[in-house]
């Protein structure tokens, strides 16, 4: 049996693929490969494979067998041995005949394996050839060992390396509970779920309930929303009801909830956006000395961290004086979130200041308004296209020179319609996930979309859980 071989750096790949011929190889030469295993790599060969074994994609059941965390396929080593065949040694025009491999121990994320390629035999009457073949980890530890034989080239190839397309990783679930996770250890809070009479609004009611981080109450008529839970098979089990006839009276109720201090929280059901916010801008409703505005989280997997996009659902076409609280609101809120200085980038369609474009004139006031201590807590810069505002590239190339632009945390739209497109396409073109709150008010409220997902809804209702655990209040009367 070999010894096995110390771990190499890998080298810097070629420009070009080229083979070595059956002639060129003797007995005894070798090729080595080295690679690192990422959590990546696990989740790109289950889903290649369509190898689901919870050794290998489920942390929590990994914890619990014999090797206490999750370890890679044993065919991934495997298909590294294949690497250096086809692609080195021998290389382009090799054959599989056969493979044999023996696994010896696991491989775990972050192990940095070494694969060895020997020849130990060859045949002139077909071509073929016997490679030892040996996989250690960092520690010099075998891993894999096993025999191929191939059928080598015996013509010379040298091709251009064809580029792969690069691969992003999409795990809407795992990034879904990365947000829930944020509610664990906070206080759970008593949340009115105004007129939830439709299955998605009774559903969300009753997922949150059993996450245990909001205890819900379900203001709308009783005698419908026990045939809507009979209808879907929803248990309603203990969850209080609070009857009113209709969702005027549901949205009117759940305020003077929330201002006796009876809910934390206001989710909107099935009534209309309009109508839970007419009643929360009344007289003696939720107003504080803040404007109302909406906050949208969107974690989007080709961006380095969440974006905070305000104001997409409440304020249609703010003013200069809006958007002062649109912007104090989201960075509050974005510090609540864990971004100690949030960069705050006004969008606008071009980044030089032009009167005849408001959005333009409207975001060099709020810089200026910020320098003077105006808007605290934050770094604000604009105008901003959105390329310059979380691209760095585009930045530099731009010359812009900004503490903001490239690195933005928070999007400030200049009005409903653009900052509603630019959260929609994110969502559904770049497959990001989001919650979101309005926030300013004596309570957090979340809003809902028709075609909002239960996690979606979830999620905005973890963000509520936050605010109310964490934000001071926004003001007084």
């Amino acid at each position: 049996m070999n010894n096995p071989v110390p771990a190499l750096a890998a080298t810097e790949m070629s420009d070009f693929i080229e083979n070595r011929t059956f002639d060129e190889i003797q007995v005894g030469d070798r090729a080595v490969l080295t690679r690192t295993l990422r959590p990546e790599d696990i989740q790109l060969f289950a889903i290649m494979s369509g190898d689901v074994n919870p050794a290998h994609v489920d942390p929590e059941y990994a914890h619990s067998s014999m090797f206490h965390e999750v370890i890679a396929h044993g065919m991934w080593g495997g298909a590294l041995i294949s690497t250096v065949l086809g692609t080195e040694f021998p290389g382009p025009g090799t054959i599989y005949v056969s493979q044999t491999l023996k696994f010896s121990r696991p491989v775990k994320v972050g192990d940095t394996i070494t694969i060895a390629v020997k020849c130990t035999q060859k045949f002139d009457h077909n071509k073929h050839m016997v490679f030892d073949c040996l996989c250690v980890n960092q520690d010099s530890l075998k891993v894999i060992a096993g025999e191929a034989e191939v059928l080598a080239p015996t013509e010379k190839i040298k091709r251009a390396r064809v580029a792969m397309p690069e691969i992003t990783i999409s795990d809407r679930d795992a990034r879904y509970r990365q947000l829930f996770g944020r509610a664990r250890g906070l206080k759970p809070i008593t949340a009115a779920f105004v007129h939830p009479c439709d299955p998605s609004s009774l559903r969300a009611a009753l997922s949150v309930r059993d996450t245990g981080f909001m205890k819900p109450l379900l203001i709308g008529s009783a005698a419908r929303l026990r045939a809507l839970a009979e209808q879907h098979g929803f248990d309603l089990g203990a969850t209080r009801i609070i009857d009113v006839p209709h969702s005027r009276a549901a949205a009117a109720r759940a305020v003077e909830m929330a201002r006796g201090g009876e809910a934390a929280a206001l989710v909107q059901g099935s009534l209309t956006t309009e109508e839970l916010l007419r009643a929360a801008i009344a007289p003696n409703g939720l107003r504080t000395d803040r404007r109302l505005s909406h906050v949208l989280y969107m974690d989007v997997p080709t961006h380095r961290r969440p974006l905070f996009i305000t104001d997409m659902m409440v304020n249609i076409e703010p003013t200069l004086q809006d958007k002062v609280d649109i912007a104090q609101n989201a960075i509050d809120f974005a510090q609540l979130m864990g971004v100690p200085e949030p960069k705050v980038a006004v969008l606008a369609g071009l980044e030089t200041v032009t009167p005849r474009m408001r959005a333009t004139v409207d975001a060099a006031a709020l810089c200026k308004m910020a320098d003077r201590g105006q808007i605290t807590g934050g770094i604000v810069d604009g105008p901003l296209g959105f390329d310059n505002a979380v691209s760095l590239m585009s930045a530099r190339t731009a010359g812009l020179r900004s503490a903001v632009a490239g690195g933005a945390d928070v999007l400030l739209a200049p009005d409903l319609e653009s900052g509603n497109m630019l959260a929609k396409q994110l969502e559904h073109l770049s497959d990001a996930i989001s919650g979101g709150v309005v926030v300013g008010g004596r309570v957090p409220i979340v809003l809902a979309n028709r075609g909002d997902s239960v996690e979606s809804r979830m999620a905005s209702c973890v963000l509520a859980v936050i605010v109310a655990n964490r934000q001071p209040p926004a003001g007084a009367d």
